[in-house]
């Protein structure tokens, strides 16, 4: 078989499948399985596929339109211009946190040697973005997931930053002893926040593939956000920053819950590029939560 023959064939399958940009998906399976950069494909369109290559290509084909996501049947996703490993054991990363990453390096733009806590790491793509973009932070990141903080430890070795990070197993907030003066300068996280309801009416790829873990977040989607809006205010330095990703729609709950606190002097959240309020800053004052 001919490399233009399995393209096709393979465009056939993904379209069947309601695949959004079968083409596209098609071709990146294949430049994986053949070892050709995605653009030469079609220079490369005579020449032959071996018997295991085909097989192998056609494995992935056929996972890819049982609606498994693209990202773990290639192994990564790019964030913040890295290429990120990712697993069906973490969350796979969205443009739109890389808003997240952005406030939070504002947040701290001041501040010399930050000490900056990744709450729900993941993938490690927050973590390891802060680490490469402020040389001088202590990070560290925490999960509940053993397996997720593999993932995370391997992309920070990956790209240069597994000895600035330090790894915990831990729920949430949990691990960390609360300090009289405070412990981090900032604290990000991109918490579960889908209501357990909604989970099933999710894109395929979502719903089936994606671990729930990282996903469902209670009858409303912000479990999470209380615990972590109750919590960081005793582990934030005087005037240190609660960074949170926010779900379409829960920007106005988000903000009375932070209220409700009474623990923060600021509340601004920020817009993604679809014009949703994506992102909440919280901010404690200057004697920390204890001197509000």
């Amino acid at each position: 078989m001919k490399v233009s023959t399995l393209r096709r064939q393979a465009w056939d399958v993904l379209q069947a499948a309601e695949i959004a940009d079968p083409v596209r998906e098609a071709d990146w399976l294949l430049a994986s399985v053949l070892g050709f950069p995605l653009h030469t494909l079609v220079v490369e369109g005579d020449r032959a596929v071996s018997s295991v290559q085909a097989e192998r290509a056609w494995t992935l084909i056929r996972r890819r339109a049982k609606r498994q996501p693209l990202q773990y049947l290639l192994g990564t996703q790019e964030f913040r211009g890295l290429e990120m490993a990712v697993t069906p054991d973490v969350l796979i990363p969205r443009p739109e946190t890389e808003l997240l990453v952005e406030a939070t390096l504002q947040a701290v733009l001041d501040i010399r040697g930050p000490r900056v806590l990744d709450v729900g790491t993941g993938s490690g793509c927050i973590a390891v973005s802060l680490a490469r973009g402020r040389s001088d932070a202590t990070v560290v990141a925490v999960d509940i997931s053993a397996p997720a903080l593999a993932v995370a430890r391997a992309n920070a070795l990956c790209h240069g930053v597994g000895d600035r990070i330090r790894f915990v197993q831990g729920d949430l907030l949990t691990a960390f002893s609360v300090s009289p003066d405070g412990v981090f300068d900032v604290i990000v996280s991109n918490p579960p926040y889908v209501p357990a309801g909604e989970l099933d009416a999710l894109q395929p790829e979502v719903a089936w593939y994606e671990p729930r873990l990282a996903l469902a977040a209670g009858t409303d989607g912000l479990d999470y956000h209380r615990r972590l809006l109750r919590g960081a205010p005793e582990l934030l330095k005087g005037g240190g920053h609660l960074v949170l990703e926010l779900g379409r729609g829960q920007a106005d709950q988000v903000r009375r819950l932070s209220q409700q606190t009474g623990a923060f002097i600021s509340l601004e959240c920020r817009k993604d590029a679809a014009g949703i309020e994506r992102v909440l800053v919280a901010r404690v004052g200057a004697g920390g939560a204890r001197g509000t």
